[in-house]
């Protein structure tokens, strides 16, 4: 299992880039940025894939609805050569009150919707090429992006529907707040099963949690119950937060000694994660520390789970 970190986006742009180059020299597998309300991740992408040389690096995730997927798809093939090949997009449906209540964009059958934007994307990314008419998108295009690889594309996906086109049509799935139970009992059986029967390679499955280094596991839950409280508002993450029988976020966590974080992602890797994503968040009084203890476990792990 790789070991990754997530980036949320909470420093300005040259910050973000940097944070890519520090965890290239840190020996991190991938740098994933988050796309809320900050810059554009597959900016800062395009910019750190010119200052970095190895790292892979990827978008958890990009929402849909605010792209058509020519325009995301010309962007990913833009960030894929500003990277050399080492781009992973990540893209989802976002929520509908993010959707509906601030965009103003209807919330309405997003498992179509994301159907057919992955119809239009994936053979954009993979080919150049698209042909494909549908309900809600009619395209004919080619583009020709000089150094534009094929990006893998991995969509967020919690919900039986959203699995199956993860494996299906998509290279995998990158998820947040799943836990143990229910990546071994409801993700990976069926984006694998899914993959199978399409005739598709193993997909990856890229899990996201947050994550701290702490003496204080108690201390860790209450911080992580509230800095990630949202998270236990919003259906798409009530439904597998049900599934693991988590009351909320907090359930999920990873806290502990450094022994009992690696044992929690090791659990994780037998469970069927190709990737652990880490959402690292401080305990205690001394934030950096705190941040520092938790990076250096993890550091320690890469290329050992």
């Amino acid at each position: 299992m790789r070991i990754s970190i997530f980036h949320g986006g909470a420093n300005d742009v040259a910050g973000q880039v940097q944070a890519a180059v520090d965890a290239e020299k840190e020996g991190f597998d991938t740098m994933w940025y988050g796309q809320v309300f900050q810059a554009d991740a597959l900016t800062v992408i395009a910019l750190a894939g010119q200052k970095t040389g190895g790292i892979q690096l990827g978008t958890s995730v990009v929402p849909t609805y605010l792209r058509h997927p020519i325009a995301m798809a010309q962007q990913a093939l833009t960030a894929q050569a500003a990277a050399g090949g080492r781009f992973t997009l990540g893209i989802g449906l976002s929520h509908a009150p993010v959707v509906q209540g601030m965009w103003g964009i209807p919330y309405e059958r997003p498992a179509a919707h994301m159907r057919e934007y992955l119809s239009v994307l994936c053979p954009l990314v993979r080919e150049g090429r698209v042909s494909f008419n549908g309900e809600i998108y009619r395209v004919n295009q080619a583009l020709q992006v000089q150094g534009g690889q094929p990006v893998p594309v991995l969509i967020a996906a919690l919900a039986p529907v959203m699995l199956r086109l993860a494996g299906e049509m998509a290279d995998g799935t990158v998820t947040w707040m799943v836990g143990p139970k229910t990546l071994e009992t409801h993700v990976t059986p069926r984006i694998t099963k899914a993959a199978a029967a399409a005739g598709r390679p193993r997909p990856r499955i890229v899990v996201g949690l947050p994550v701290a280094v702490t003496d204080d596991p108690a201390a860790a839950r209450e911080k992580a119950a509230h800095s990630f409280r949202i998270y236990g508002t919003l259906p798409n993450y009530q439904r597998v937060l049900n599934i693991e029988g988590a009351a909320g976020p907090a359930d999920v966590a990873i806290v502990g000694s450094e022994k009992d974080v690696e044992r929690q992602l090791r659990g994780l890797a037998a469970a069927g994660a190709t990737e652990f994503m880490a959402g690292m968040f401080p305990v205690g009084d001394d934030a950096p520390a705190s941040l520092a203890r938790t990076r250096a476990l993890l550091r320690s792990l890469v290329g050992k789970l």
